[in-house]
């Protein structure tokens, strides 16, 4: 796996959220060969035990249930953990997400109908803004409370901590939310991660205009997740590719923000070496 991903021309990587504990001592043997470098790992990494596929929801800061966002916490120490043996500077978090009817899905198959302009949507996005509106207190207190824990351990094995904007508007935290929860965590060890794709379709969806939510956190920013979209929802797909504005919002973002290629395995070698060039081309390394 890693192997593949050096030939396609890339010199350090991610590790996602997929990779089994059984796979950590090769990865491990490559890495202090000094075959390999990480820049990041995804949470949670390596996957649960008890978890049989990529997961990275599987276990929520959010949660109501206790157990549930211990065994979050204690997992994304983990992740620390090897990160720290991995040399990779950054772990990239997501934070749990409003229990609400999850509205992403039913709106992107609306556009892709050409009924945004219907009564249906705006009766079907209005309900879910006021409904997360009114029951998103209580988990965002969960998930400060959460990462107030998860800082203080990552302080002490010297990683960063991305939280990435999600593609679901049910997802903590919105892009309403994410400034004021950085204010009130107060901790250099937490930036925000952007993801291109997710971003972009909330912007298809309404929800957000992308160019001017990175003027607002660009500057926060540790890190990109690079992939694009194909309206209205299709994401995951190589750089320039889609709709994504790259030649707008990629300058809208601090000169060392790291830019980690984030494609579906779809993707054939062909599409990502040419993405990388047109990224060169554009932007240098």
């Amino acid at each position: 796996m890693l192997q593949e991903i050096l030939d396609l021309g890339f010199d350090r990587i991610e590790l996602g959220h997929g990779i089994r504990i059984s796979l950590m001592p090769g990865i491990q043997k490559m890495f202090e060969a000094g075959e390999v470098e990480f820049t990041s790992l995804h949470n949670f990494c390596p996957l649960p035990v008890e978890i049989m596929q990529a997961s990275p929801d599987c276990y929520q800061i959010s949660a109501a249930y206790s157990k549930e966002r211990e065994r979050a916490i204690r997992q994304t120490f983990q992740t620390i953990d090897f990160a720290q043996r991995l040399g990779a500077p950054y772990v990239v978090l997501h934070c749990g997400e409003v229990a609400m009817n999850p509205i992403t899905d039913e709106l992107l198959a609306l556009a892709k109908k050409g009924e945004m302009l219907s009564r249906e949507y705006v009766r079907l996005k209005v309900k879910a803004v006021q409904t997360r509106e009114a029951a998103a207190p209580p988990y965002l207190e969960r998930v400060k409370d959460s990462l107030k824990r998860i800082a203080e351990y990552a302080a002490k094995k010297n990683i960063l901590l991305g939280v990435e904007g999600r593609r679901g508007y049910e997802e903590i935290p919105s892009e309403r939310e994410l400034p004021a929860l950085l204010d009130e965590l107060n901790s250099p060890q937490f930036g925000y991660w952007h993801d291109m794709g997710h971003l972009q379709i909330k912007e298809n969806l309404g929800f957000v205009n992308h160019a001017e939510w990175l003027r607002q956190i660009g500057p926060r920013a540790f890190g990109c997740h690079l992939q694009d979209c194909r309206w209205p929802g299709q994401d995951h797909q190589a750089p320039f590719t889609g709709m994504v504005d790259l030649e707008k919002l990629v300058p809208l973002l601090p000169a060392n923000c790291l830019f980690v290629w984030e494609m579906s395995p779809r993707r054939t070698v062909d599409e990502i070496r040419l993405s990388v060039s047109r990224w060169k081309e554009r932007f240098g390394e």
